[in-house]
């Protein structure tokens, strides 16, 4: 379900204090940005004081990982919805993603998605998304169980889900994901990155998350590329 920034305003849940930097010597697009939104603003501060705590399970360098998570942030403008997912990405490799912060960044990316959709009304595959916030168009190619076994119409609860995309993504689920096991092979999808992890042995790169919408019955998900996140089985 989307949950607006005036819901949660309304709320209590999204704080009005913050950023964790002076908004009078903000220079960057994304600064400016931050400064302008106090869900941003309620988010940034949060990341840094994550940040204080965080201790690197793969990586080692923590600011080398921070360095990186605020260069996925910056990259993006004043794009909201991109910087909301930097953002909720940083809190989830910090370990302390508040559900708030994830219930925006799923409302911010389900519009970017649908606006980006409404923009070409013949989508066209494009290739997968290389960079967070960043949306292309793909087509289902296969959905099955999460091992890949059974067809996902068929296949019982407890199966998990999976599919491919003729962009070469994939989505993994321990779970039947509702989204997935609503959809056809072939159907139209816009699929968003909204995860990159950061904190991975060398040259271990699973674990990216992709938001993604069926064109053809607007089911959603959200879901990693792999079984497991890097450094994992």
């Amino acid at each position: 379900m989307l949950v607006t920034a005036s819901i949660l305003a309304a709320s209590g849940l999204a704080r009005a204090d913050g950023p964790s930097f002076d908004c009078r010597k903000a220079r960057l697009p994304t600064e400016k940005a931050i400064c302008a939104d106090p869900q941003m603003s309620a988010i940034d501060a949060l990341t840094t004081k994550a940040y204080r705590d965080f201790e690197p399970a793969f990586a080692g360098d923590k600011r080398k990982i921070a360095r990186e998570l605020v260069a996925d942030r910056n990259a993006c403008k004043t794009d909201a919805a991109c910087i909301v997912s930097a953002q909720n990405n940083a809190l989830q490799t910090y370990g302390s993603a508040p559900s708030w912060v994830q219930d925006y960044n799923i409302a911010l990316i389900g519009k970017k998605a649908l606006d980006f959709a409404a923009k070409t009304p013949k989508p066209t595959d494009l290739p997968l998304p290389a960079s967070i916030g960043n949306c292309g168009f793909t087509h289902i190619k296969t959905l099955t169980t999460r091992l890949g076994d059974d067809p996902l119409e068929t296949a019982s609860p407890d199966a998990g889900s999976a599919a491919t995309f003729t962009n070469g993504g994939t989505a993994v689920s321990y779970d039947r994901e509702p989204g997935l096991a609503s959809s056809k092979v072939g159907d139209p999808v816009v699929m968003c990155l909204i995860a990159i992890p950061r904190d991975c042995p060398k040259d271990d790169v699973r674990g990216k998350v992709y938001y993604a919408v069926d064109l053809a019955n607007k089911g959603t998900w959200a879901l990693p590329d792999s079984q497991h996140l890097c450094g994992g089985a």
